[in-house]
């Protein structure tokens, strides 16, 4: 039997990984417009900083969720 708090938290979690992917591509042309000769901006890397933790961690939280329903579902089995 599915489990609609179960479904809801998949649904939520892989739009959080979604919209931290999207907060990637949003700087996207910046980065790759980077004169590989040049120093890379403070600013710059802490902003990649910030928002590559922040997928890191919503992507984590995503798996981990798969994970345990895939574990769930091979137990059930």
């Amino acid at each position: 039997m599915t489990d609609p708090n179960e479904i809801a938290a998949l649904k939520a979690s892989f739009r959080g990984a979604l919209a931290t992917a999207d907060t990637l591509h949003a700087i996207r042309d910046r980065i790759e417009a980077l004169d590989i000769h040049a120093e890379v901006a403070a600013a710059d890397l802490e902003e990649l900083s910030r928002l590559t933790a922040a997928h890191a961690l919503a992507s984590a939280a995503l798996r981990g969720l798969v994970v345990t329903m895939v574990n769930r579902r091979s137990v059930a089995g």
